[in-house]
């Protein structure tokens, strides 16, 4: 085999190697940066951070965590933190949503949020949150508790009435 064809063969491999981890990668990565900084804001980063993503594959292919890591990329590029603005409820076409709920969640952290969003929005579990911030399960069952309650204290519901 000739150089030429040699480097064709490694590219081909690169680029369907990171075509399979961007097709599963995305979804999860757009739906966990849209629950950090908001749903335009998420899509753009998700983008961003999955073109630095292939930029680098040769490294990030071997990290133990590569969609942690690129949720990290799209979380710094939106720095400095802007103010989250999650889109008003409307009542007539979505009744069985809290009208009061995009206010509440922005009032959480951004961790409490994603976390929140993740599992009782999203169905993850808890392993999945955790590896996806890079954090281990306690945490994000201390950030779901601490979420929940704040939500809770914002959206006036007693759970014990």
């Amino acid at each position: 085999m000739r150089a030429s064809e040699e480097s064709v063969s490694v590219g081909d491999a690169r680029r369907e190697s990171f075509t399979r981890f961007a097709k599963e990668a995305e979804p999860r990565l757009r739906l966990a940066l849209a629950a950090a900084v908001g749903q335009e804001l998420g899509k753009e980063a998700t983008d961003e951070a999955l073109a630095y993503g292939w930029e680098h594959w040769d490294r990030i292919e071997a990290m133990e965590n590569p969609i942690g890591y690129l949720y990290r990329v799209g979380r710094s590029w939106v720095r400095p933190p802007r103010r989250l603005r999650l889109p008003a409820v409307p009542v007539t076409h979505a009744p069985f949503v809290e009208p009061g709920l995009p206010a509440a969640l922005a009032k959480l952290s951004d961790r409490q949020r994603v976390v929140v969003v993740l599992v009782h929005g999203f169905d993850w579990n808890r392993a999945e949150v955790a590896s996806l911030l890079g954090v281990d399960r306690p945490t994000v069952a201390t950030h779901l508790r601490r979420g929940l309650a704040k939500l809770r204290r914002h959206l006036k519901v007693d759970i014990h009435a």
